[in-house]
């Protein structure tokens, strides 16, 4: 793979341009010598790079697509690798309690996919909509849950965000519409959200997620069908992970091209193993979904563990073939050289990151081993909604 052409930048030269501008002779003359005269400092300019993408983009039915030289701030360097190292070691934890008998049913792990998450988190306007499948920990947690809410709503305690009744495929959060057990139903659920919008007039677009395993549910050609002819602001975004259960996308689909898939709404393939690449193609697809209506981005990832935390992983693929994945492809790993080498981010900084989320982790486990189950009289609570007042009636 290419490796990523990257040029420093920065305002600094036009600040001393100006500030050399502001001579002696410009400057008010003190009527008396302890009158001290107060110049504007001259403002410190965030570090920032422009990354050139290594990976193109594969575009269908579309003339041009998302931008390949990107931006990338200091801050939001930080932003992006915490984001990418939190979801890691929340999933590791998810993976523990489970192991230690603490949470039950299902538990599906989204280790390895990360930089789908966060590059799309970071083009997400506050206005913008999210709904997904069952894979979900992580996305809970980038959309306002709490650790202690997501691991506690595991294990089935009152403190998760769920209330400990939703467990590892039902959280939600403001603008988060949740995960869904059905195969492929969120994507009707999304399409339906984005009409809403396009209804209400609240300028957001909604972004439906959907696995490769689901990509060939009827409801998702019907979705993509309806968005197009009322032209909703959609973005179907699958996340192809090349394994639906423990059948590769090529022995269950005749068409693997799945951003071509939606004929005649455009789509656009992107490197999901890539931060950036993501962020930059989910800022294209939000624009053009206000303007022209639905836009299909197929985000190419993987995930190390199995299909569930009941499947081992390597009855369908080799233990060699996920080892080099995380050699080459592992998405913190690439994040993480591209702060070091453009000097965004030093080592004592990713450490400080690092052992930051591990504190945050640690903390969120303790508690959610813990923390109270709701009591019986909560039992048929949250079946219709209810006041505050018979929310405080039914907890005594």
């Amino acid at each position: 793979m290419q490796r990523a052409a990257i040029t420093a930048i920065s305002d600094l030269p036009k600040l001393m341009q100006r500030r050399r501008q502001l001579t002696n002779a410009q400057l008010p003359r003190p009527q008396t010598s302890s009158l001290v005269v107060d110049v504007d400092p001259v403002p410190k300019v965030e570090e920032s790079c422009l990354v050139h993408l290594p990976v193109d983009f594969q575009l269908h039915r579309l003339e041009f697509g998302p931008d390949k030289l990107v931006s990338l701030k200091q801050k939001e360097a930080s932003l992006y690798y915490r984001q990418l190292v939190a979801i890691r070691k929340l999933e590791a934890a998810a993976s523990k309690l489970y192991k230690e008998n603490f949470v039950r049913g299902f538990c599906h792990l989204y280790t390895g996919q990360e930089a789908c998450a966060v590059g799309l988190r970071g083009a997400m306007r506050p206005q913008d909509n999210l709904i997904a499948g069952y894979r979900i920990h992580g996305w809970a947690y980038l959309m306002g849950v709490s650790a202690v809410g997501v691991l506690a709503e595991l294990t089935g305690r009152s403190s998760g965000c769920a209330r400990g009744k939703g467990g590892s495929m039902h959280m939600y959060a403001p603008h988060f519409y949740g995960g869904n057990g059905i195969v492929g139903a969120q994507v009707a659920l999304g399409a339906g959200i984005a009409l809403a919008s396009k209804y209400q007039k609240d300028d957001a677009v909604c972004l439906a997620l959907y696995g490769d395993g689901a990509a060939n549910q009827g409801q998702i050609f019907e979705s993509f069908n309806m968005a197009q002819l009322w032209k909703l602001p959609v973005v179907f975004v699958c996340e192809n992970n090349n394994y639906g259960m423990g059948t590769s996308t090529w022995r269950a689909s005749s068409n693997t091209k799945n951003y071509t898939r939606g004929d005649y709404l455009p789509g656009i393939w992107v490197d999901g193993q890539d931060v950036l690449a993501v962020r930059s193609a989910t800022e294209f697809a939000i624009g053009y979904a206000q303007q022209r209506g639905p836009l299909i981005l197929e985000l190419c990832t993987y995930r190390y563990a199995g299909h569930s935390m009941s499947d081992p992983g390597t009855n369908y693929r080799s233990r060699e073939e996920v080892q080099e994945v995380r050699r080459r492809q592992d998405a913190i790993q690439r994040f993480r050289k591209l702060c070091l080498d453009q000097k965004l981010l030093a080592h004592k900084d990713l450490l400080a990151i690092e052992l930051d989320v591990r504190r945050e982790m640690e903390l969120a486990v303790k508690a959610a081993k813990v923390d109270a189950e709701l009591p019986l009289s909560h039992l048929w609570s949250d079946v219709y909604a209810e006041s505050k007042n018979n929310l405080s009636q039914a907890s005594k």
